[in-house]
């Protein structure tokens, strides 16, 4: 199970399914592969603690080398990546979206792996605006938190 924590309410969510993790590892080895040397990436779950009271889980998160604490992160990150499930999909979308967003996340994707659409969201003026919503094999070039292409499509299909 996973923990997270929203202004004293504890969220539990199920383990993940296959197609899940499948998706976070090809996003992790997609981003990790770009990655300059100031930043690092991190699969989930890792904490994200944005204040005293909240402590999020992002499936794949980039942040700054020097923002990195010896427990947690609590510095705004540049990117959080949730994969979308039947368990978490209203959560992600709705109240991570804006929990990222009031924290000053630079870059919040969506990933839908049962659809394969990638939804990408940045930061500007203190509101989230989407940049991006990319599907199948089509590719999506980010400029945020770095230059990196992303297929969906490629993020979960298997390699045998």
């Amino acid at each position: 199970m996973r923990y997270e924590l929203v202004d004293g309410m504890l969220m539990v969510t199920p383990i993940p399914l296959p197609i899940h993790q499948t998706a976070v590892v090809q996003l992790s080895v997609r981003l990790d592969g770009a990655c300059p040397e100031d930043s690092e990436v991190f699969p989930g779950p890792l904490d994200f603690r944005p204040t005293a009271r909240r402590s999020l889980q992002p499936d794949v998160l980039v942040c700054r080398v020097k923002d990195i604490g010896p427990t947690a992160i609590e510095r705004p990150l540049l990117l959080a990546v949730e994969v979308l499930s039947p368990a978490t999909r209203s959560k992600d979308l709705v109240l991570k979206r804006g929990l990222y967003e009031e924290a000053g996340v630079t870059s919040y994707w969506m990933f839908d792996p049962d659809a394969e659409v990638l939804t990408v969201l940045e930061l500007e003026g203190g509101r989230y605006v989407e940049r991006a919503v990319v599907k199948g094999d089509d590719a999506f070039d980010a400029e945020l938190p770095f230059r990196v292409r992303i297929v969906p499509g490629e993020l979960v299909r298997r390699r045998h």
